[in-house]
């Protein structure tokens, strides 16, 4: 879009509004990403369902189109959705509630800018639930931009059932979340 100068503008979005999921099974899915979520159904027919967790009308909706064909295991497309919780005790306390409730983790990691839980849905999507390492994103950035995230930009594996064990008995939060390749040389 040309500025007044006869330069061009980068025009960028405000904010992700919301993601759509297909599905031949639409209740057992809102009940899931309802739970995972803890999010209110705001709308729902035999076609589609919306829900929300927060300040936009819906964040989720989930469509079961009639010609669906049933999923097809690993192939290219969406890999995962994320939500970043407020705090190390609130994304502890999800944890705890979801695997009370039989919902398992699926993979736990430090990524470096996030420590993350991943959950699967019923039709194989997976949830990334996460909470941000550094206080904000110019550090998160930086980080991204160093050698150390280079040589391990997937990160490391996280045992969370002896970190929540370790976060309950009153353990630093910065040593809980610490990344293991935080000191290496640059």
């Amino acid at each position: 879009m040309p500025g007044a100068e006869g330069t061009t503008r980068r025009v960028v979005p405000s904010r992700l509004a919301h993601v759509v999921l297909r599905t031949r099974r639409l209740r057992p899915m809102l009940d899931w990403w309802a739970d995972l979520l803890q999010a209110e159904v705001v709308f729902e027919n035999e076609f589609i369902g919306f829900l929300t967790f927060d300040d936009e009308h819906h964040r989720i909706a989930i469509v079961r189109p009639p010609d669906l064909g049933g999923p097809t295991g690993h192939t290219a497309g969406l890999d995962h959705i994320a939500f970043t919780y407020a705090s190390l005790a609130d994304l502890v306390a999800t944890y705890e509630r979801l695997k009370g409730q039989g919902i398992d983790a699926t993979w736990v990691v430090n990524h470096g800018p996030t420590l993350s839980v991943y959950y699967q849905d019923p039709d194989g999507n997976r949830a990334e639930l996460q909470i941000d390492r550094f206080a904000d994103n110019e550090e998160a950035t930086a980080f991204l931009r160093s050698p150390a995230f280079a040589r391990h930009p997937v990160g490391h594996s996280v045992d969370f059932d002896d970190l929540v064990r370790r976060f309950h008995e009153g353990e630093d939060e910065a040593v809980l979340t610490a990344y293991r390749y935080d000191h290496e040389n640059a």
